[in-house]
């Protein structure tokens, strides 16, 4: 079982317990068979939803407050968008470790488009494996930086179904509707 320290380890401006969004953690990691030690750096501050990876080794993960919340609740703790976001985060650490992503750009590089078709991509994985999902929202990301076509259409559904994709693979499919 993966050892995750949250930070901060009390909260003042968003209604957050440390050990829940641990415990989240921890079973997103386990489910993904990520066993080593994880950090998450929360900006409770923050009502966005931006996150990033500030190391791959160990892992370092940082997250606007917002990308916790639940969106229906102000303030409030959500459960299932942690999940989502934790999950596409450590699966974005788990495919630049596995030789599969050697030639994608730093997560610096990477643009919003990019970015786009690789979450696509990972969240129709951790959909199957019951962690997230979220494909309305997905679909509708991906077509705002690929385009409403038939063609980024079928684009998004390969890369929602495929498993274990390379990086080429991603860009190729990708490009495939920005032509």
């Amino acid at each position: 079982m993966a050892q995750v320290s949250v930070k901060p380890e009390s909260f003042e401006m968003v209604f957050y317990d440390a050990a829940v969004i641990g415990e989240v953690v921890s079973d997103v990691a386990g489910r993904l068979g990520v066993d080593e030690a994880i950090t998450v750096d929360i900006d409770e501050a923050s009502p966005l939803g931006r996150s990033k990876i500030l190391s791959y080794d160990p892992i370092d993960l940082w997250v606007d407050g917002g990308a916790f919340e639940d969106t229906r609740r102000p303030r409030q703790f959500g459960q299932s968008r942690s999940r989502d976001t934790i999950g596409r985060l450590l699966l974005r650490v788990l495919d630049r470790r596995s030789g599969r992503f050697d030639d994608a750009p730093t997560d610096e590089e990477l643009d919003l488009v990019q970015f786009a078709a690789w979450d696509v991509h990972s969240v129709g994985r951790l959909e199957r494996l019951g962690i997230g999902g979220q494909r309305k929202r997905r679909l509708y990301q991906f077509r705002n930086r690929h385009g409403f076509t038939d063609v980024a259409d079928a684009a998004f559904d390969e890369l929602w179904g495929s498993s274990e994709l390379s990086w080429s693979e991603i860009e190729r499919i990708s490009e495939s509707c920005r032509s």
